[in-house]
């Protein structure tokens, strides 16, 4: 099983991104009823790996079309603005 990557995340402020892309090596999604992005996290610096594209390692959102076993099954997937941070876009319900 491959992890999907992040193609886009619009959430500037969190300390994984840099440009639009996520360095984090893995994110969690969701604590349901909320496909999250549970990695997401402010700070004064910039984190992850400058040279990784961030993948989902875990998705808990069990309802989405993509979830597999808790598994994001999706080819890739978009993280954007919510109102307490960030959440994937490509989050879907059965």
């Amino acid at each position: 099983m491959e992890m999907p990557f992040i193609n886009e995340c619009a959430v500037e402020s969190c300390s994984y991104n840099v440009g639009s892309a996520c360095h984090a090596l893995a994110i969690t999604i969701g604590d349901p009823p909320h496909a999250h992005c549970d990695t997401f996290f402010v700070t004064s610096f910039k984190g992850g790996d400058p040279a990784a594209t961030g993948q989902v390692g875990a998705c808990k959102m069990t309802d989405c079309r993509h979830n597999s076993r808790l598994e994001c099954q999706a080819g890739s997937i978009a993280v954007g603005r919510a109102r307490e941070g960030a959440d994937c876009l490509t989050y879907s319900p059965r």
